[in-house]
């Protein structure tokens, strides 16, 4: 940190920063809400550190991070990137990741790869609930963390009231090291609150004063909770006594003990940053004060077949372990995987074991195969820049590996190893596509296959009943990222057609009908005549076949050739093409002929009764219905049961949970819910999430049969 007057080691612009053992390493992962400034804030370090030579911005589409072009088209991250910087003698990976709600899934991943996380926050926009939500996963697996307060010297900046918002929303233990100072609307410096100094930046570079004296009483009152936060956290339990007496403590203690919370993630500082101010005071904080790979837990091992492994630490002569955190294909260079080498070394042209489990749902199917990787890579937005090797605790790109998803685990070919997945969303929008041309559906399905190996939160679905192809997706703009990939990356052109929800046919009341079939056509004809009765059963009574033929009127060979018959026919359903559900049917009565009754006789027979039998009762169309349960901040409740209410859904109750949080559980027909995951992101800012299962089939209002039928 500043106070301890350490200098910025300038790497060569163009040089990879290499590392040789874990605890010169930083992992850090930039979190915040879309336009938080955190593409920016990675710019102004790796120009600060003579990485690049000057920052780019994302309004010119010229930066480090944002090299994909859709994300330089929109103006946003859509993709997990990595920038690795040196900072006095420490590489520092630092993990850009997209701050749209669409893209948590790369965001998740920047999440596992890292070993702190660094809070942006704008000062003229605060802290949106999204970033709310990512604080208190963090805190629930212990992650330390920061906060920096970005755009500073921005028109609408209001440092003050932000800070405060984040203290207030984010809890204990956040406060401020730096004030900054501000002059007729431009920043000049930062004031530090541990050593009492003023940072002047008015020159272009930092120098080194006594801040004056109409900055005393500020200092002094966010210096004192600063010391009272930080000697809560210190191991001295002395040193509040003595702090309570009025001894100064001295600055070293101070920072030694804040360091310490910091790493163990019980104390979160607050930085800010300015163009031009606050990067050096942040690049301390991350070389000193966050962990290295050495001090995070090793996420769960187990061998191929579930068995836990323990004993394997972060050592670079330790067993391979390493994990794909992201996968990017290109139709000419083809795939390369961003890992993080969690224990060993990964070196090129090694041989290495790829395991991939747990995804099968979402069209990841479960592997093991050994792979020979190519080149190793140190990646700076596009360009790849070599590596000689990856210890544990460095995160590297690798070439070459053809079968490797987001999501696998790299481990040694003589000791297959697998990591457990982190946990990722599940995709609730579903957007039905076809090719457009001949030649598009031929090179489709191998393009999708690319997409789903690179995005977790991506699931493929070939719906057998609607004969569609589904797209599961995070939301809108997931959507148009992929569609633009299939377009632009792979040159397949697609269309979004209209959604159909596969429905049920049943019969509304009980009848009997009777199949004939008798053909005579010269040589053995086809001779079967059944009685059936048919009757509707309760949702979810399925199918029951009940055999009352008495006296041997159909012989006992032939009467699973009737149900066989009859089955097959309500796959195909009777009016409107829907497979048939919930129906009880009795053969009761029937004929046959000694030479021309036969299997597929009978089985035609059970068919022709069925259709008379729809004939002469009325068929109920029967939609899907789903459980769903929705979690949203109380702020939002009354909204979203009022919008359920108008989804034809029933609100089964409400239950808090945590603080500040509601869940709503409801029965809601499928048909209402096809754009729910993005009418809920607006009802509730961003903030709402639901999980919806599969929960019985209920009769369609008659008012919509007739709109449902104009969609097929």
């Amino acid at each position: 940190m500043a106070d301890k007057n350490a200098t910025s080691a300038m790497g060569a612009a163009g040089r990879a920063p290499a590392a040789d053992k874990a605890d010169a390493i930083r992992n850090v992962v930039l979190v915040g809400h879309s336009g938080s400034g955190k593409t920016t804030l990675v710019e102004q370090l790796l120009a600060a550190t003579g990485t690049i030579q000057r920052p780019g911005r994302v309004e010119d589409g010229n930066t480090v991070s944002d090299f994909d072009e859709v994300e330089v088209r929109q103006q946003r991250s859509v993709n997990l990137t990595l920038a690795p910087i040196t900072h006095t003698g420490i590489k520092i990976n630092l993990l850009d990741t997209p701050g749209y709600a669409d893209f948590v899934g790369d965001l998740r991943a920047g999440l596992r790869a890292a070993d702190a996380a660094l809070f942006v926050v704008s000062a003229c926009d605060g802290v949106d609930g999204l970033t709310q939500m990512l604080w208190e996963e963090c805190a629930q697996v212990g992650m330390p963390r920061a906060v920096v307060i970005t755009k500073i010297d921005h028109q609408r900046a209001d440092f003050d009231d932000v800070l405060a918002t984040c203290q207030d929303i984010f809890g204990d233990g956040v406060a401020p090291l730096y004030l900054p100072v501000i002059t007729n609307g431009h920043v000049n410096g930062l004031i530090g609150l541990l050593t009492q100094k003023f940072y002047n930046y008015a020159t272009g570079s930092r120098t080194e004063k006594e801040p004056g004296t109409e900055y005393q009483t500020q200092i002094e009152e966010h210096r004192g909770v600063l010391l009272e936060g930080i000697i809560q956290e210190s191991e001295d339990e002395s040193l509040m006594e003595r702090y309570l007496e009025g001894e100064d403590i001295d600055t070293g203690v101070l920072i030694d003990d804040l360091e310490k919370a910091v790493a163990r993630g019980s104390f979160y500082p607050v930085l800010c940053t300015g163009l031009g101010v606050g990067a050096t005071e942040l690049l301390e904080l991350i070389t000193q004060g966050f962990p290295s790979p050495l001090e995070h837990p090793m996420p769960e091992i187990t061998t191929l077949d579930g068995k836990p492994v323990q004993g394997i630490a972060c050592d670079a002569d330790g067993p391979l372990v390493a994990e794909v955190v992201k996968t990017t294909s290109d139709p000419y260079v083809g795939r390369i995987s961003l890992v993080r080498v969690f224990s060993g070394t990964l070196r090129p042209d090694m041989t290495v074991h790829v395991s991939g489990h747990g995804l099968a749902d979402r069209g990841h199917e479960d592997h093991d195969l050994d792979e020979r990787i190519g080149a190793l890579t140190c990646p700076l937005g596009k360009q790849q820049r070599g590596a000689a090797k990856g210890v544990a605790g460095d995160i590297v790109a690798v070439a070459k590996l053809s079968r490797a998803e987001t999501g696998d685990t790299l481990s040694d070919v003589d000791r297959p190893l697998l990591m457990t997945p982190w946990s990722m969303p599940e995709p609730l929008l579903p957007i039905a596509i076809r090719a457009r041309s001949k030649a598009d559906e031929d090179k489709l399905s191998q393009a999708l296959g690319r997409l789903v190996a690179e995005d977790p939160t991506l699931r493929l679905e070939n719906n057998p009943e609607t004969r569609q192809l589904v797209l599961w997706c995070m939301g809108e703009a997931h959507t148009d990222v992929l569609l633009d990939r299939l377009s632009k990356r792979h040159g397949v052109e697609v269309e979004r057609v209209e959604l159909r929800v596969p429905l049920r046919e049943t019969f509304g009341g009980k009848c009997q009908a009777m199949g004939r079939n008798v053909k005579q056509t010269g040589g053995h004809g086809q001779y079967a005549i059944c009685h059936l009765e048919v009757e509707p059963l309760p949702s979810g009574g399925g199918f029951q076949f009940v055999d009352k033929i008495v006296g041997g009127v159909v012989p006992r060979q032939f009467i699973p050739s009737v149900e066989k018959g009859v089955r097959a026919q309500m796959e195909r359903g009777v009016v409107a093409g829907y497979p048939m559900v919930d129906v009880r049917v009795t053969l009761y009565d029937g004929k046959a002929h000694s030479v021309d009754s036969s299997d597929m006789a009978f089985q035609i027979a059970g068919q022709l009764a069925l259709k008379e039998a729809a004939a002469k009762v009325p068929t109920l169309l029967l939609e899907p219905v789903d459980e769903l349960s929705v979690l949203v901040a109380d702020d939002h409740v009354g909204a979203v049961m009022s919008d359920l209410s108008a989804r034809r859904g029933r609100v089964l109750g409400t239950e808090p949970v945590g603080t500040g949080r509601t869940l709503v559980k409801a029965e809601v027909p499928e048909l209402e819910l096809t754009r729910y995951a993005i009418d809920l992101r607006s009802m509730s800012h961003g903030t709402g999430t639901f999980h919806r299962a599969f929960l019985r089939y209920e009769p369609l209002p008659p008012h919509l049969v007739g709109k449902v039928a104009e969609t097929e």
